[in-house]
């Protein structure tokens, strides 16, 4: 638990896919929750994995979320979503525009306490944005990591597969998938195709 300020402030909770990110947001809402805070849940309408309107972790947890446009001008729309609620968090943060930067700013700035998960790198092992952009504007940054699948070393990438193969590097960047299209890698054992 972070100190308790006057102001508002961002959680960024950040690492490869089956880390915990998600598990780990759910756990500050519940906490939260326990403490009598409102909370309000939001998630992109591109993840559909866990539910429509559930946000849900590879581990079986879940909470009840909006799903709000990912891109551009509708994402301020979920701040209509809101009734003075003390926390407000948003999971898959890598599915949204850069708007949500602006919106995280903008929430803390309203004094809440804003709870963000998202990988930050791409299946490439390159920033995934906007998750970089917010951890550089969080107060409290959370770098999880997984086991590789491979080494089992800690894991900080996300390996994207087709047909059990590691995917080509001129593959689209957001597929929406979970064991059967990604596992957790080291560096090491990170790799993509270029033929």
């Amino acid at each position: 638990m972070h100190a308790i300020t006057k102001s508002g402030w961002v959680e960024v909770i950040t690492g490869s896919m089956f880390s915990g990110k998600t598990e780990e947001l759910l756990r500050r809402l519940r906490r939260a929750e326990i403490a009598g805070q409102e909370v309000a849940v939001f998630k992109p309408d591109i993840d559909d994995r866990y539910g429509e309107t559930t946000v849900g972790s590879h581990a079986g947890s879940e909470w009840e979320a909006h799903v709000v446009a990912s891109d551009g001008e509708e994402m301020w729309n979920l701040l209509d979503k809101l009734n003075g609620e003390d926390v407000v968090a948003i999971d898959e943060a890598n599915f949204f525009s850069a708007e949500l930067v602006d919106i995280c700013e903008h929430l803390a700035a309203d004094g809440r306490r804003v709870l963000v998960s998202g990988t930050d790198q791409t299946f490439r092992g390159e920033p995934f944005d906007p998750v970089p952009q917010l951890m550089a504007m969080a107060e409290y940054v959370d770098k999880l990591q997984a086991i590789c699948s491979v080494c089992g070393e800690p894991a900080s990438r996300n390996q994207r597969l087709v047909d059990g193969e590691p995917a080509h590097a001129e593959g689209p960047t957001i597929v929406v998938g979970a064991e059967e299209s990604y596992e957790a890698r080291c560096r090491n054992c990170h790799t993509l195709r270029h033929d």
